[in-house]
């Protein structure tokens, strides 16, 4: 998952720098949305698995939002859905990817090993460096961040981080050559590699699920049921609770052309958890074993995400009362 982080890392740099983050007034929204898409799934789940200390750790699994998916759903929508909200979407989910990437650091991590960090520092020194001399051998990245990757996987913080200070260090411009930039042709590289290769790879190694046994009475045991309700009911309720304070405040605005509908299509669009939930499953239990509550997560993922696909889905296809119809040529 370095790589995916490692691209995620170039998106969000690219985004800053001259794309949907690059002004104050495009951040507000999206950023509310993510705190709030974050803090009510994680609230919920809580609430429900309270008491058990093995199933508590998987608090932060409903927290999370798989860009892949959400924006491929988007995308089957076609010309219906405003740009606005697209870069809304696309904002917030960044915004929730570097949310994923704290919680990560912060509370999926093991013993810190001092040796391991100071070398991993000193790669990041390196890195910074490269960036500021205006080094674009894409060779060069690639070798300092196999080292640095080495070190934060030996160091106790997750590795995945490593993807992300590689991908924030490669430079946008070339200066000697302002017609090229290093960090698209990066980005541009990597997006098919990890679309059709990494992200199918992961997802089908943890998405197993034997369903032998399962009944409608366990999917209402707390596990799952956390993970349901923090992805469907969670999400939904996080981001417009703060959307709309936001809005009602007079802090944000609607995006333009959209409505409530759409917003609250694209808000349920984020309870599609699916990757990135089932990679803090991974982290969050792993060391319970085939029996603990690993499977039951997996299940929860799933169920939450499909639902939560299927009613965005429909919200912005029906019922958003400033669609778009598609475009139809006209026959010759």
């Amino acid at each position: 998952m370095a790589v995916f982080f490692l691209l995620i890392g170039l998106e969000v740099k690219l985004e800053l720098l001259k794309g949907e983050l690059s002004r104050l007034d495009q951040i507000i929204l999206p950023g509310l949305g993510a705190i709030g898409g974050m803090l009510v799934p994680a609230a919920i789940y809580i609430w429900l698995n309270q008491g058990d200390p093995i199933a508590i750790n998987g608090w932060a699994i409903p927290a999370a939002t798989d860009i892949a998916f959400a924006l491929g759903i988007l995308a089957l929508l076609g010309d219906r859905v405003p740009f606005s909200l697209r870069v809304f979407l696309m904002a917030l989910a960044i915004f929730d990817d570097l949310g994923a990437i704290i919680i990560i650091a912060l509370f999926y991590t093991s013993d810190l090993s001092v040796l391991s960090l100071t070398i991993a520092a000193v790669a990041v020194g390196i890195l910074l460096v490269m960036n500021r001399l205006n080094v674009t051998r894409i060779a060069a990245y690639v070798v300092v961040g196999i080292i640095l990757w080495i070190a934060v996987l030996k160091s106790g913080v997750h590795a995945t981080l490593a993807g992300v200070i590689l991908g924030f260090a490669i430079p946008l411009h070339d200066k000697n050559n302002p017609k090229r930039m290093p960090l698209c042709e990066v980005k541009t590289g990597l997006h098919q590699w990890v679309a059709f290769a990494i992200v199918p790879i992961f997802a089908f190694a943890n998405a197993g699920v034997s369903l032998s046994g399962v009944t409608f009475a366990s999917l209402l045991d707390p596990v799952p049921l956390g993970i349901i309700a923090g992805l469907f009911v969670g999400k939904q309720l996080g981001i417009m609770l703060f959307c709309g304070a936001g809005i009602l405040l007079g802090w944000a605005k609607l995006p333009s052309g959209s409505s409530w509908w759409g917003l609250y299509g694209i808000s349920i669009l984020c309870g599609v958890g699916f990757t990135m939930s089932l990679f803090i499953t991974s982290l969050a239990f792993e060391h319970t074993g085939p029996a603990g509550p690993i499977t039951a997560d997996r299940l929860g993922i799933l169920i939450g995400s499909i639902i939560s696909a299927f009613t965005g889905y429909f919200i912005l296809r029906y019922l958003d009362p400033n669609k778009k119809e598609p475009s139809v040529k006209e026959p010759r």
